[in-house]
């Protein structure tokens, strides 16, 4: 974030340009700022906008100080802000993304964000990564980049949950690096093995308890599953923790309190693609 060091002349500012989003959270411009604040020219927004560079770090700047970084839920997710009518060969950024709101591919900006809740209720977003098609990155390799970046900021979460797109094994087995608690929907047709040397789908578990059922996941180790009716069908979750012995203590009031501390960065990017 650039640093102001003397009185500037600038009359578009970062506080008029965010009430101004806030305002208009629709079809947003530079044109259109200057046509509700009248002292503001179309000029001065566009020159705000080249001239100023926030980064990941200056939103953990903002928000560190009024949070408890110890023991609270980190998770992850990204959405795909529509960009139906921009060129994706002339404009940077712009490429084309799996969307959850439309549920297929569609043009726009891909954002990743880490969001964290911590141990009164207290959630914000605290990392953030616009993706770069040209880059040549998986969401999965950015994710493992953020993550790294908060811990090295200072940050001490207790766990770190996500959907499908990143419950990769290569992701859990980077996670449980760092010795904390995992909590990630995972695939109906992930394998897993409650048997030694037997091995099926998760969705083709018999006996299903309210606790969970401590099952193998193939390639990383023992979990604790649980499953949610959701409309048709059932979602599948995967509960890991540092140690083993943890899991059996681990109830289905425990699985509640962590699936909704996730659920406020559902809220959050549920809100900011309306």
């Amino acid at each position: 974030m650039r640093v102001i060091t003397k009185p500037t002349t600038a009359k578009c500012n970062i506080q008029a340009y965010i009430r101004y989003l806030l305002s208009e959270p629709v079809r947003t411009s530079c044109t259109g700022l200057s046509d509700v604040l009248l002292n503001i020219s179309h000029d001065s927004v566009n020159r705000f906008l080249l001239r100023e560079n926030y980064r990941p770090e200056d939103l953990w700047t903002e928000v560190s100080e009024k949070i408890d970084l110890n023991n609270g839920v980190l998770s992850v997710d990204d959405m795909v802000i529509d960009k139906p009518y921009s060129n994706a060969e002339k404009t940077d950024l712009i490429g084309f993304f799996y969307s959850g709101k439309h549920h297929c591919v569609v043009k726009g900006v891909n954002v990743i964000t880490l969001y964290y809740t911590d141990q009164h209720d207290v959630s914000v977003p605290i990392n953030f990564r616009i993706i770069d098609p040209d880059e040549g990155k998986t969401k999965n390799e950015h994710f493992r980049e953020m993550l790294q970046q908060v811990l090295s900021w200072g940050l001490q979460p207790s766990w770190v949950t996500g959907d499908c797109w990143y419950s990769s094994i290569e992701n859990l087995k980077f996670i449980r690096k760092y010795n904390l608690g995992m909590l990630f929907a995972i695939e109906n047709n992930q394998i897993i093995s409650s048997e030694r040397g037997s091995y099926c789908q998760v969705q083709a578990i018999d006996c299903w308890d309210e606790s969970g059922v401590q099952v193998y996941l193939k390639k990383f180790g023992m979990v604790k599953v649980f499953r949610q009716k959701c409309s048709h069908s059932y979602r599948y979750y995967a509960v890991a923790m540092p140690k083993i012995n943890m899991l059996t203590d681990f109830t289905d009031g425990d699985f509640e309190r962590i699936h909704k501390a996730h659920w406020n960065i559902e809220r959050s990017l549920r809100a900011m693609e309306c």
